[in-house]
């Protein structure tokens, strides 16, 4: 039996754009099980990074003649969903993977933009340099009262943090902006953990054991100036020719 709505149908609903927060999966192997392992790795340092992100999967750094049939999509959608991604779109793919991608319910995003910074000069962590941000919602900072200790970790996803204690020796703060520490940091600083270049990492005392920013990272094994060991200190990222590296400078009072 059919049934004839009383509303018009321009009553039922509304199109309009909208504006959805992404992380894109830049892919620089088409071994799934490698993909899969740095994942794996990633959330065993940094628990709950992934929160049901939904992701573009860019394979346009892979060899433009890589057969279709030599690259297992399904595998990597399977791994992606382990992990806490939901895969929605892929880009960069040729038209043989494109099929396959759209025959498994993905999105064609090849007029995607999405943010890639310079090659990097220092060490950087594989996975964060895979992940950059598409789009991100506007959050207030979270803020962090208490001491830190070791073994503790706290993600500020989409927003800067603040710390308002100390962040102790095996005590890890995340953020996908900025990092403020109106206290010690001796333990680690994760800034622009999805690829923000403009994130930086600010301490009353600066003693990290890691400081990071879009991956790019340095540890305690590489010591601090002795103008900025110890004491108030910023950390940003500085461009060049060469790359990246992180550049740490003074807090001038």
């Amino acid at each position: 039996m059919a049934f004839d709505s009383d509303a018009p149908s321009s009553l039922c609903y509304d199109i309009k754009s909208a504006d959805l927060p992404l992380v894109a999966l830049l892919l620089r192997t088409a071994s799934i099980d490698a993909v899969s392992a740095a994942l794996s790795q990633q959330l065993s340092d940094s628990p709950g990074f992934f929160n049901h992100d939904p992701v573009v999967i860019d394979v346009s750094l892979l060899p433009s003649d890589l057969p279709a049939s030599e690259f297992d999509l399904a595998k990597l959608l399977s791994a992606l969903r382990q992990h806490d991604l939901v895969p929605l779109a892929i880009k960069g793919a040729s038209n043989e993977l494109l099929l396959i991608a759209q025959g498994m319910g993905l999105v064609d995003a090849s007029d995607a933009r999405i943010r890639r910074s310079v090659p990097i000069a220092e060490p950087s962590r594989p996975t964060p340099e895979m992940i950059a941000p598409v789009a991100s919602p506007i959050l207030g900072a979270m803020v962090i009262d208490k001491p830190l200790r070791s073994g503790q970790q706290v993600y500020a996803k989409g927003r800067d943090l603040v710390v308002l204690a100390v962040v102790n020796p095996g005590a890890e703060v995340i953020a996908d902006g900025s990092i403020h520490i109106y206290s010690s940091l001796r333990g680690k600083a994760i800034a622009g953990a999805r690829g923000n270049t403009n994130a930086m990492i600010f301490a009353h005392s600066m003693s990290p054991e890691l400081i990071s920013i879009a991956g790019v990272y340095r540890t305690s094994e590489n010591p601090l100036p002795a103008e900025v060991a110890g004491l108030p200190a910023q950390v940003c990222l500085q461009s060049g020719p060469d790359g990246d590296k992180l550049l740490i400078s003074p807090l001038i009072s």
